[in-house]
């Protein structure tokens, strides 16, 4: 029912930042889970971030812990995925998942998905 916009990806150097963005065709976004996930060449999709509703509470992968960090401007209905420090092994495709859930877990069921953004860390 959602539609998702993910954007923001590129070519980046190891150590450098990234900032991605997750625009939603919601009138708001304060009723909703947001979800990062992220599949590298070769593995399967992990789950990066996960916020909840309020958006005042978000798991990370230990890979990404204290080095990513997520925002969300709900009158916007848009959420931000902030990447520090990367790394080449966080090369892969970013996808945003958002749906109707107070809580955030990885094994969420989320019915609205983005297309994706490439993110390429390299030298």
């Amino acid at each position: 029912q959602l539609r998702v916009v993910e954007s923001g990806g590129g070519l980046v150097q190891p150590g450098e930042s990234l900032r991605l963005s997750c625009t939603t065709s919601a009138p708001t976004l304060d009723r909703y889970a947001v979800a990062w996930f992220r599949q590298a060449p070769g593995k399967e999709r992990e789950g990066v971030t996960c916020t909840n509703a309020r958006g005042d509470s978000t798991i990370y992968a230990d890979s990404v812990k204290g080095r990513f960090d997520v925002a969300r401007d709900n009158a916007k209905s848009t959420a931000y995925l902030k990447m520090n420090n990367l790394e080449p092994e966080d090369t892969g495709i970013y996808s945003c998942a958002v749906d109707l859930y107070l809580g955030c877990r990885w094994n969420y069921r989320f019915d609205n998905w983005g297309q994706g953004t490439h993110v390429l860390v390299s030298s």
